[in-house]
C-alpha cells in the first residue's frame, strides 16, 4: 500500500487481499470478499482511502447508523454502495459491525465488452458513499442471488467462457441496482421533497441575498456542496421527481426570477442579467429565448 499524503492508494485487487489478509483472489481482476472474514480495525478510523478498481458493497445488516443525504438513518436491513476507481473513501464511524460482501473488480476486466463503454452511465458509481441504495426484503434476495451467481462462477475452474459469464452477471447486477435506485427515489418521497424544498430555498436565498451579484450564476457544484449531497446524486434526484437535472433545476429558477423581474420592474434587460449573475447579457437573452421562445423584450411587452 503506498501513502500519498493522507490518502492510502491500493493498485491493485492482489494487493488488498493481502493487507486483508485473505488468500490471493481466484482471478487478479475480480474478487468477492466475505466482510466476515474481515476484522474492522483493518484501516485506522477515519484514514481515506484510493482504489484503482471499482467496489460494490453489499451489506445484509449491521449495527448503527449511515448519513444518508442531510440526515442519519437506521440500515439494518442493508443495502449497497458503489465505488469508482480512485474515489476517495473513508470507514464510515457510524457503523459498529456488519455483515455482508463486496464485490472488487478492475477496469481492465471489463475495457473489451460494451460494459466498458457504458459503465460511466451507471450513475450511483459517482454517488457519496453516505447515498447508499435501501433494499427491500425482495430486492434483498435478488442481489444476494446475483453474488451467490458470481462466487459460483469465480470457484469453477477458469475456462474460454468465464470472463464473458462474470461481465453478464456484474452487468446485470448494475442493471438491477439501476431499478432499485429509481425506486427508491420515488418511495423515500419525504426525505426527497425535503431535499427538494432546501434547493428552492437555497436558490431563492442566493438571488435574494445578492449573491449572483458577487459570484456569478449558482453553479451545479455550489448547490450539490451547500446540500451536502454528490452532483451525480442530486442530479438524478432531482431527474425522478421533476424531470430535471440540477442545471436545469437552476436555470428554470433563474428564468423565473428573469419574468418577475421583467414584468414588475423597469430595469432594462441588461440590468437584469447582470443581477442574475450573467456575464454577458447575449447569454441571458439566449438562454431565456431557449426556454420560453421570447426574447425577454418580447415577454415584457406582453405584459404591456
Amino acid at each position: 500500500m503506498q501513502k500519498s499524503s493522507d490518502i492510502f492508494h491500493i493498485n491493485s485487487i492482489s494487493q488488498l487481499m493481502r493487507l486483508l489478509e485473505l488468500p490471493a483472489p481466484l482471478h487478479p481482476m475480480i474478487a468477492l470478499v466475505d466482510y466476515r472474514n474481515v476484522p474492522m480495525e483493518t484501516f485506522p478510523r477515519g484514514q481515506k482511502i484510493s482504489l484503482d478498481f471499482y467496489k460494490i458493497s453489499f451489506k445484509t445488516a449491521f449495527t448503527g447508523q449511515i448519513k444518508y443525504g442531510q440526515g442519519y438513518y437506521d440500515f439494518e436491513e442493508g443495502g449497497m454502495a458503489f465505488l469508482k476507481p480512485r474515489q476517495i473513501v473513508f470507514p464510515p464511524e457510524e457503523i459498529e459491525s456488519y455483515e455482508g460482501i463486496a464485490l472488487y473488480f478492475h477496469p481492465d476486466f471489463i475495457r473489451n465488452y460494451p460494459l466498458g463503454k457504458t459503465i460511466p452511465q451507471y450513475g450511483f458509481f459517482s454517488y457519496d458513499v453516505s447515498e447508499a441504495l435501501f433494499l427491500s426484503a425482495k430486492e434483498k434476495e435478488i442481489i444476494a442471488g446475483l453474488f451467490a451467481s458470481i462466487a459460483v462462477e469465480l470457484e469453477n475452474n477458469i475456462d474460454g467462457f468465464s470472463q464473458d459469464v462474470l461481465v453478464s452477471q456484474l452487468e446485470l447486477l448494475l442493471n438491477y441496482s439501476n431499478r432499485f435506485y429509481s425506486r427508491q427515489f420515488i418511495t423515500r418521497k419525504a426525505v426527497n421533497n425535503d431535499i427538494v424544498s432546501s434547493l428552492d430555498q437555497l436558490l431563492n436565498r442566493y438571488f435574494e441575498e445578492g449573491n449572483s451579484l458577487k459570484n456569478g450564476l449558482p453553479s451545479v457544484k455550489y448547490i450539490s456542496s451547500e446540500l451536502k449531497l454528490s452532483q451525480r446524486y442530486l442530479s438524478d434526484l432531482l431527474s425522478s421527481l421533476t424531470g430535471q437535472n440540477t442545471q436545469q433545476f437552476i436555470q428554470n429558477t433563474i428564468i423565473e426570477k428573469a419574468k418577475e423581474k421583467l414584468s414588475t420592474t423597469n430595469l432594462s434587460v441588461s440590468e437584469i442579467a447582470y443581477e442574475l449573475g450573467f456575464e454577458h447579457s447575449q447569454s441571458f437573452s439566449k438562454l431565456f429565448k431557449t426556454k420560453t421562445n421570447f426574447s425577454p423584450l418580447e415577454f415584457r411587452q406582453s405584459f404591456n
